[in-house]
């Protein structure tokens, strides 16, 4: 096989299948990923989808950031300034890594806060929602009425 009959037997586009078999991710997986438009396809004359190639890689992408906790909705913002007629590069990897870094350490700081209060909440029932140092410390949240409250504002 002559060097130019060996690229011309590797296909330019993927089928959904052959990307979750390389991806490791199921192909349910692929098609709600492209209802939020973190992937994108084409249709080809059979209404089949293809990826390019370089679609590999920005799963790999998603998958990283899944697995460090962040929210598919940041990963979709973080993705959309992104070309998607392209591989991710290195330099798109650190720009997104060193967003997604400061959001990590936010979160770290949370979850030691809340893991080293843990010790004193175990044994207080909840009952008394004057005394909770986790979800209600000093009863600040009396004042916004009954009902629940939760301490830290929702990002959203």
């Amino acid at each position: 096989m002559t060097e130019k009959s060996a690229r011309d037997a590797i296909p330019r586009e993927l089928s959904v299948g052959e990307v979750a078999e390389r991806s490791g991710v199921a192909v349910s997986t692929l098609h709600f990923y492209e209802t939020k438009g973190l992937i994108r396809s084409q249709r080809n004359r059979g209404n089949q989808r293809r990826y390019p190639r370089s679609i590999l890689r920005r799963v790999a992408v998603i998958k990283v950031a899944q697995r460090t906790g962040i929210p598919l909705s940041e990963i979709a913002d973080a993705l959309s300034v992104l070309p998607h007629d392209r591989p991710l590069t290195a330099q798109d990897w650190r720009k997104l890594s060193e967003t997604w870094r400061g959001l990590l350490d936010e979160r770290i700081a949370r979850l030691t806060k809340l893991r080293n209060q843990l010790d004193g909440c175990i044994g207080c029932g909840c009952l008394s929602m004057q005394e909770c140092p986790l979800r209600n410390p000093w009863d600040t949240l009396a004042a916004e009425g009954p009902g629940p409250r939760l301490l830290e504002p929702d990002p959203a």
